[in-house]
């Protein structure tokens, strides 16, 4: 009989949990999708967080994700910078790139992620908020990606101090995921019910986020 490491054991569950969690968000119908997205953005632009930020980084919608464009107009209203991110395939790295639309010099990247056509590098020591997706988030703020690593390694880079918000559908909230000592949790949660705040700064009581060395 073959026993798993606890590593495999935790990536087979990631991987169930992936393909669970792809079939509840493709259950969502487009209407449902597009009032919890903005009742979730809504919730995210009243944050203080939000409101002192002068250096805002949001991603790009996929289908079936929230869609921040609602949180991008109210930045740019704000006169504040908003970055976007953009891939280093040859690198397997992520740069923060500023856009200043939502429809110019955006294209579409590989795996079809959209991702600005090009623009200033933003340096990550810069950026004062990031939003991060995921396609589950838990009551502890632990966030499952779709398996890159792109924003654990940008979150872990020196000089990273930016407050780190997850941005998800009530449906992708679960009570606790399976986690690697490298990913990277989130400080709040934001859905289109509710706002959770986390003890995950590096140096805040109950801190469990590593400053350096993420690997995935």
């Amino acid at each position: 009989m073959t026993t798993l490491r606890p590593h495999s054991t935790i990536a087979s569950m990631k991987r169930r949990l992936r393909v669970e969690m792809k079939e509840r968000l493709a259950g969502m119908s487009p209407r449902t999708r597009a009032d919890k997205s903005y009742a979730a953005c809504r919730k995210l632009t009243e944050l203080p967080e939000f409101v002192d930020a002068d250096v805002l980084m949001m991603y790009l919608p996929i289908p079936q994700e929230v869609d921040p464009a609602e949180i991008a107009l109210h930045a740019w209203q704000a006169q504040k910078t908003v970055v976007a991110p953009k891939v280093n395939w040859d690198q397997h790295h992520m740069l923060a790139v500023r856009i200043q639309s939502l429809s110019d010099d955006i294209v579409t990247g590989k795996f079809g992620v959209p991702e600005p056509a090009e623009g200033p590098v933003w340096p990550v020591e810069d950026i004062d908020l990031i939003i991060v997706p995921a396609l589950a988030y838990d009551r502890g703020g632990a966030r499952l990606g779709r398996g890159g690593g792109f924003y654990d390694r940008l979150l872990s880079e020196p000089g990273a101090r930016a407050i780190t918000c997850g941005l998800g559908f009530s449906e992708q909230l679960i009570d606790k995921l399976p986690a690697d000592k490298h990913d990277q949790p989130v400080d709040i949660l934001v859905t289109d019910t509710e706002v959770l705040r986390f003890a995950n700064k590096p140096g805040s009581p109950g801190s469990t986020r590593p400053k350096e060395g993420a690997s995935g």
